[in-house]
């Protein structure tokens, strides 16, 4: 009778908990309508997704990418949704360059309501043929260009009393992958800034989401960069990317993602694997890191092209270009990555 008495507690404790939270988030919960979004990176992949998927929700949107033809192309899909896009070519490495987009928008629409940092870069290779310049890249696209889009949206956002923040990090922020260490690197800097801007800025009615995806569909590795066997790196990284069971749908991330960010979560994983692996690293971080050593043993061995750069799309094989990979093939088409 104890015992049962016991559970019924927890359960009417659990019970408790969630309905609070969710009385939380419905107190948090913002309509899009009418709302300017800022979106980097939003040229292509997950950040035109989100684009596309905030447009039909009524939202002004902001991108940003490097690429002028790829932004023009992005817009046009976008502008069946909602006519007010603005797009914008900024390097968003370079502090200056931020502060005059987020200003401009800021002139062209009166307001910036959310920022979502999704711009980044993946480089696959292992460690024997990275360089210093390999770190520093992926630090100044994954992580310091943040940190300039966050500072430069924090003013006008505590001005109007409000604002969202989205720090699209990644499972790789959680875990380390090999073959991908300076993704990683970045990406874990990502997620603890973006865990300590949560906590100093809620005072401020500003709700930073961090968001740790694990593998997605959006096309993505066409444009990634690849060192040593490039096209066997290629192929691995690629299929995996398409396999059902591992890599989501990115029209369902970006719902995910969106919901979460509406609702002012303070942290989204994407995926089940994403999910059980981050919970098992957690409870025993030694299981994960003997793992993850006998899937480096499995991943190709240094050589090829050394410290040489490779697009995927220079790396195409029979297989990675086998119906193994269909559909990160068919993302890339959908999502601006065939180019």
């Amino acid at each position: 009778m104890r015992t049962g008495k016991v559970w019924l507690w927890g359960l009417a404790g659990a019970g408790a908990v969630w309905a609070a939270k969710q009385l939380i988030r419905q107190r948090r919960k913002m309509d899009f309508r009418g709302k300017t979004v800022v979106i980097t990176g939003g040229s292509r992949g997950l950040g035109l997704v989100l684009a596309r998927q905030l447009a039909e929700a009524g939202a002004n949107i902001a991108l940003c990418a490097r690429d002028i033809q790829e932004l023009e192309r992005a817009k046009q899909q976008i502008l069946p949704y909602n006519p007010l896009v603005l797009t914008y070519p900024c390097d968003i490495t370079d502090r200056d360059q931020v502060n005059t987009f987020i200003s401009d928008v800021i002139q062209v629409f009166g307001k910036i309501d959310v920022l979502i940092n999704n711009a980044g870069i993946i480089l696959v290779s292992p460690l024997q043929h990275l360089t210093d310049a390999d770190f520093r890249e992926s630090m100044d696209t994954n992580f310091w260009a943040s940190y300039y889009t966050v500072n430069a949206v924090l003013p006008h956002m505590r001005r109007q009393g409000m604002g969202r923040i989205v720090n699209i990090a990644s499972f790789g922020g959680k875990v380390s992958v090999p073959h991908l260490l300076p993704y990683s690197v970045s990406k874990f800097t990502l997620v603890g800034y973006s865990e300590g801007l949560r906590t100093e800025l809620r005072s401020d009615n500003i709700l930073v989401t961090t968001v740790c995806p694990g593998l997605m569909r959006t096309g993505s590795p066409r444009n990634a960069t690849f060192k040593g066997q490039h096209d066997k790196e290629y192929a691995w990284f690629k299929i995996g990317d398409s396999l059902p069971f591992l890599a989501m749908d990115a029209e369902e991330s970006a719902r995910q993602i969106l919901d979460a960010c509406r609702h002012g979560d303070a942290e989204l994983i994407i995926s089940w694997p994403a999910k059980l692996a981050n919970a098992i690293h957690g409870l025993m971080p030694n299981l994960t890191a003997e793992a993850l050593t006998l899937v480096n043993d499995w991943l190709p061995e240094p050589g090829g092209i050394g410290e040489e750069r490779r697009q995927g799309k220079e790396s195409e094989t029979a297989l990675s270009a086998s119906p193994l990979a269909r559909l990160t093939d068919e993302a890339a088409v959908v999502n601006n990555e065939d180019y």
